[in-house]
């Protein structure tokens, strides 16, 4: 028999009963969605090889104007194309991609009394889908516009499928009030049937493994100032998981949890990606693939290495005299930047951070400045506030730090996704790119293809960083675990501000108080590579530094933030990764280990055979020292490019 016709009659037999199904197929055909209309309900499944990863689930919005999850049907024979296209990038993990996909939309309608259709479209590619919802106008080319009020889209796994998720936080709760912010812990191979923490569903990207061993990653993109970011459902027997839109209570109470569109008007992409492994998750590029840039880059922003005071020594260093010797850190590593955070207002002035940016600019270093982005939103004290979310103080703002030769912002404390919300996150970057400013976002939401759509946006946190291990024994003890996790969920589908590659060995300004950082140094080096950003963070203070082993202090100097290629080799979800990375002709591997008993690693980089590389690795720990010792040795790959590596608890390794 036929692939092709197995997976048609798989098809035929997973959908409802009385279904009129299209297949839609990957340029591979490995790939396969089935959409169906089936008592007067919208469906779609996807299949892998055969087998299936969703099993059939819903789809469908409900508005202000027209109800359309029920009485659908299909009006017509789908549209179908082929999509090939290419594209480049300077901010993610592959700087030129080739799209290779099928395009097929499907026209829905029902008996609503203005007429409104609902067209699907969805992009297959060989492991990825992702779909997204068009409105019509309707009868006398109206409405217009209209309010989305929810989506009934789900997500449905076959029984025996565990979860790795993080769950969304309970509105104006944590810290001054300003939670939602992407910043709660992930739990590892759980039952769907587990409720998540908060009782309001998780955030975005959800991985799951699904039973059989495979793997699945929920998420969105495109999503900018016309519509609010979403996020899963906890999960329902019947329904499995549904996209949820952001909670009422979200900003003080303040705008609607819903959407507001022209029409004819489209949502977000909705965005699965899937594999027999965990290598077409991490390396997948689907944010990026579906979307458009909204505007072009008005100057050369520059990617680059930061030093950042406030991590270790906190808001007191915030003044000119700590600032400085931060500025010729920077200068005596080779960065570009410094990043001066917040209180800076008070505690340095706006006439100090002149003086400061000339400074710098001696040395050929810039600054950075840090922002509170809100207003009312939260409770959030820290200044300057009240600037970024005002058009007029933020463009007055921006053209000062344009004059004396800031180059970038980090904008903090945003209250959530309303689409207002959203909003703002566009304007703060539209109005930076005429101001030469390059954006990085914390206390944020998750970045949704915007790389891609604006170029002079650099990263987000939006998740558990590295403040936390400074903060709290409990996140030093599980930075391992977190730091295992993104790139098999947070950073797979945005780039990620972790804020440091640590190393000071205890949380304090001495070195030698407060609570112990539990990685070893390789482990820290080694997320430069496991870790993607443009503008990468390396936490390392003026009192610290020259203790560093020359080893360190090599590839701290030499270290790349920008990338053309990513390969996954090896690891588990919150207990390994292997990674390597390409810029130019030159390969890096990082490695870490999550977990507190040693790993042996097997694997093969076959774009790197017979190239010559400096390993770094722990070697075992002595009983009477909290860190192990280091060696570096030169290294050959063979001809067929593999590498065995033992990677040490809570350590790591580092090709270079």
């Amino acid at each position: 028999m036929k692939k092709s016709t197995l997976i048609t009659l798989l098809m035929m037999a997973c959908m409802p009963a009385g279904a009129v199904r299209h297949l839609v197929y990957s340029p591979s055909r490995q790939l396969c969605v089935a959409v169906s209309d089936s008592a007067g309900e919208a469906y779609y499944s996807v299949l892998l090889n055969g087998s299936e990863v969703v099993l059939p689930s819903r789809l469908g919005v409900v508005t202000n104007e027209a109800d359309l999850t029920t009485g659908l049907k299909l009006t017509a024979e789908p549209t179908v194309e082929p999509v090939r296209q290419h594209y480049t990038l300077t901010r993610t993990k592959r700087s030129s991609v080739d799209v290779n996909a099928t395009r097929a939309t499907f026209t829905f309608a029902n008996d609503n009394k203005r007429g409104i259709k609902m067209q699907v479209t969805f992009v297959v590619e060989n492991n990825d889908v992702a779909y997204r919802y068009t409105l019509t106008r309707g009868k006398g080319d109206n409405p217009k516009t209209l309010i989305v009020e929810r989506e009934a889209s789900s997500f449905r796994f076959p029984e025996g499928t565990t979860t790795f998720l993080s769950p969304q936080a309970a509105a104006m709760s944590g810290w001054e009030r300003t939670k939602p912010s992407y910043e709660e812990e992930y739990t590892p191979d759980a039952p769907m049937q587990a409720r998540s923490l908060n009782g309001v569903g998780y955030t975005f990207p959800c991985l799951f493994h699904v039973a059989g061993n495979r793997w699945a990653l929920v998420s969105e993109t495109g999503v900018d100032g016309g519509y609010c970011g979403s996020r899963l459902s906890d999960y329902d027997a019947r329904q499995g998981y549904t996209v949820a839109y952001p909670m009422q209570a979200e900003c003080n109470g303040w705008g609607s949890n819903t959407a507001a569109i022209a029409l004819p008007g489209s949502t977000p992409w909705r965005t699965i990606t899937v594999g027999e492994s965990l290598k077409p998750i991490v390396e997948t590029t689907i944010p990026f693939d579906v979307v458009e840039p909204q505007y072009t880059a008005n100057y050369d922003y520059k990617p680059g290495r930061y030093t950042w005071s406030w991590l270790i020594w906190q808001d007191n260093s915030v003044n000119a005299s700590d600032q400085r010797q931060f500025i010729d850190l920077a200068a005596k590593m080779g960065y570009e930047y410094v990043l001066v955070d917040g209180l800076w207002d008070k505690q340095i002035g706006t006439a100090g951070i002149e003086q400061l940016a000339q400074y710098a600019k001696t040395k050929g270093v810039s600054l950075l400045l840090w922002y509170n982005s809100n207003g009312a939103e939260n409770d959030a004290p820290q200044g300057p506030r009240g600037v970024m979310n005002n058009s007029a103080a933020r463009k007055q703002a921006m053209a000062w730090m344009q004059k004396i030769g800031v180059k970038g912002i980090k904008v903090d404390f945003f209250g959530g996704d309303k689409q207002h919300t959203m909003q703002l996150y566009e304007d703060i970057l539209t109005d930076a790119n005429m101001f030469g400013l390059q954006v990085i976002f914390h206390g944020c939401t998750l970045p949704r293809g915007w790389e891609r759509m604006y170029p002079n946006y650099v990263a987000s946190e939006a998740a558990l960083a590295s403040e936390n291990v400074y903060f709290t024994e409990h996140h030093a003890q599980r930075e391992g675990f977190e730091m295992s996790m993104h790139p098999f969920c947070r950073n797979t589908v945005g780039s990620f501000d972790w804020g440091g590659v640590i190393m000071n060995r205890y949380m304090s300004r001495d070195n030698h108080s407060s609570h112990r950082r539990y990685t070893s140094d390789v482990f820290e080096l080694a997320t430069a590579i496991t870790n993607q950003t443009s503008v990468n963070c390396v936490e390392v203070t003026p009192n610290v530094v020259d203790s560093l082993s020359l080893d360190y202090i090599k590839f701290l100097r030499e270290l790349p933030t920008t990338w053309d290629d990513v390969r996954f080799l090896a690891g588990y979800p919150g207990k390994y990764v292997v990674l390597a990375r390409r810029q130019g002709n030159r390969w890096y591997v990082g490695a870490i280990n999550g977990t507190d008993k040693p790993i042996q690693v097997r694997t093969a980089l076959p774009e790197a055979a017979g190239n010559s590389f400096t390993l770094l690795t722990d070697v075992a720990k002595k009983s009477n020292s909290l860190w192990p010792e280091h060696k570096a040795v030169a290294q050959k790959l063979n001809k067929k490019g593999e590498i065995k590596l033992t990677l040490q608890p809570m350590g790591g390794a580092l090709m270079y």
